[in-house]
C-alpha cells in the first residue's frame, strides 16, 4: 500500500515538517534521532536541518528514495533504513531522540514497539509523538478507519510508564499535511523523557 501511495511526483504528506515536531524539536537533546514510519522524509530532513544525525526507518523503499531526494534538495544527509518496524532493532541506549509522527500502530505493534523505544533511548533521551485518537474517525481527515491503530493519552501513559511525560495532551487541531492529512483532526501529542 505505502509503495503505491508514495509512487508519485508529489509528496503524499507534503515536504514540510509536522507542526508539532517543528514547534517542539528543541526538547530532543542534540545527537542521534530515529524517525519511525518516516515515509517520504519531511520530518527527517527537517531534523537534519536542525543539526541532528537522523536515521529514517520505513517499510517503503519508494518513500525512502523520495526522502533521500528531499534531503539532497535541502543540502542535508539522512540515513535511510527499509525495515518492518516490528523487526527493526532499535538497539540499547542508542538514541537521543525517537520521533513518531502519525505512525499507525495496531495493538500488536504497540506491544512490540513501545518496549523497544524505551530500551533504545539513551538516558535523558526523548520520545516525541503525534498520533490520531479514535475520535479522528468522526472527522475522516486522515489516519485510516481502524481505531485500534490510533492512540490515547491514557494508552501512552500506561504503555510508556517507564518514561516521564513532560507534555501529554489530546486535542483537536487543523492538520494540513499533503493530500492525505488535511482538515480538523483529533490528535494526541506527547513528549516523554527517559530518566538520566
Amino acid at each position: 500500500m505505502w509503495d503505491e501511495r508514495y509512487n508519485a511526483e508529489t509528496y503524499a504528506y507534503g515536504k514540510t515538517a509536522n507542526t508539532f515536531l517543528a514547534g517542539h524539536f528543541q526538547a530532543i537533546p542534540k545527537g542521534k534521532v530515529l524517525s519511525i514510519a518516516e515515509g517520504e522524509g519531511r520530518n527527517a530532513v527537517f531534523l537534519a536541518q536542525q543539526g541532528y544525525a537522523v536515521t529514517a526507518v520505513d517499510a517503503s523503499q519508494v518513500g525512502l528514495a523520495k526522502a533521500q531526494k528531499l534531503a539532497a534538495e535541502n543540502g542535508v544527509a539522512i540515513e535511510c533504513m527499509q525495515a518492518d518496524l516490528a523487526e527493526y532493532d532499535f538497539g540499547e541506549q542508542q538514541w537521543n531522540g525517537i520521533v513518531s509522527i502519525f505512525c499507525p500502530m495496531p495493538s500488536a505493534l504497540k506491544a512490540i514497539l513501545f518496549p523497544k523505544i524505551i530500551k533504545g533511548l539513551k538516558p535523558g533521551g526523548v520520545f516525541l509523538l503525534e498520533a490520531y485518537t479514535p475520535d479522528q474517525l468522526q472527522h475522516g481527515t486522515g489516519g485510516g478507519n481502524d481505531a485500534d491503530s490510533m492512540m490515547t493519552a491514557e494508552t501512552l501513559r500506561r504503555e510508556l510508564s517507564k518514561l516521564a511525560f513532560t507534555y501529554l495532551a489530546e486535542l483537536e487541531r487543523e492538520v494540513v499535511e499533503g493530500i492525505y492529512h488535511t482538515g480538523k483532526a483529533a490528535v494526541v501529542q506527547a513528549i516523554a523523557v527517559k530518566a538520566a
